[in-house]
């Protein structure tokens, strides 16, 4: 294989030929998505009068690319759904579905919208008419972040779909990590998740609050669970056909972001692989923060009913 062919068979290689490693130098500090459009799902690259697109590179190279494939012959997110949930997502639901499919080109997206006031589900709807890979499924109303996974997973288990993904619509999740994910769990790995604690990751726009929130409450995690995953409670996952059967999705109890911490828990109590891969999480360009002091108390308190229901199985 040639050097380019590799670069461009990652989908991370740079028009320029700079590489992607590690993502924040090639990323470069303080990236930008794209600029934001005037609300209808369109960012000001689109269209009449906009401007230049601030569209990450290594999602350019892998339109460039034109699908490229881990094999050779099926385009990568083959047999793979990637499940967003959505609660007033519009301004982001656009490009997010775009870019995703830029990178991976046979995966198909599943949109679960919680009866956004905002219409990101009919946007959601018009999206999925023009391309046969995104679907929808409409609740009615916010009925919580674990739930939604729950539906939006179980509605893929009823198909033919091998490896499912958890992605955030509001673009702080990069599909340029996608590659790495599918190497890992082509690899062997049952549960591939992005760190944000690794040597490679860590986290853009934020305080330093929010910060210490977020590591402090992984460390918090860890030291209960008595885990060596760095970041349970990311939210950029991808999790094997197999896993999620062995995971007992009906029967968990998490609805926030204790969510993340309780599939990764239960993963390892199954004796299943979990690997994490750096990734570099950028804070949300448009939207609010679903995050909320009932979702953090619910973390707090569910670790505890984790660890001790872990110890009644012993």
């Amino acid at each position: 294989m040639t050097e380019l062919n590799a670069r461009q068979r990652r989908c991370t290689a740079w028009p320029n030929e700079v590489e992607r490693a590690p993502a924040q130098k090639a990323m470069g500090k303080g990236r930008r998505w794209g600029r934001q459009g005037d609300g209808d799902g369109k960012g000001a690259g689109e269209g009449e009068g906009g401007g230049e697109s601030d569209v990450p590179k290594s999602v350019i190279w892998a339109i460039m690319s034109v699908s490229m494939s881990r094999d050779g012959t099926a385009p990568l997110g083959a047999d793979t759904l990637i499940v967003t949930p959505t609660f007033n997502e519009r301004e982001n639901l656009r490009f997010f579905v775009a870019a995703t499919l830029a990178v991976a080109p046979g995966a198909h997206i599943l949109v679960v919208d919680d009866a956004s006031p905002d219409g990101t589900g009919a946007l959601a709807d018009t999206i999925a008419a023009d391309d046969p890979r995104v679907n929808v499924l409409h609740r009615p109303g916010k009925l919580g972040l674990g739930t939604a996974y729950v539906d939006g997973f179980t509605w893929g288990l009823q198909r033919t779909y091998r490896y499912f993904f958890e992605m955030d619509a509001d673009l702080s999740h990069d599909p340029a990590y996608l590659p790495e994910f599918f190497a890992a769990l082509d690899a062997g790995a049952d549960l591939v998740l992005g760190s944000r604690n690794i040597p490679g990751g860590g986290i853009e726009g934020w305080g330093p609050g929010r910060h210490l929130l977020s590591k402090g409450g992984s460390l918090y995690s860890r030291l209960i669970l008595g885990v060596d995953v760095h970041d349970l409670t990311s939210g950029y996952k991808a999790f094997t056909r197999g896993t999620l059967e062995r995971i007992e999705l009906p029967s968990l109890r998490s609805n926030g972001y204790s969510f993340q911490i309780e599939t990764v828990y239960r993963a390892l109590s199954a004796g299943l692989t979990v690997k994490e891969v750096p990734i570099v999480f950028v804070d949300r360009r448009a939207g609010r923060s679903k995050m909320s002091r009932d979702i953090f108390m619910e973390a707090v308190v569910m670790v505890w009913k984790l660890r001790l229901a872990g110890l009644r199985r012993r």
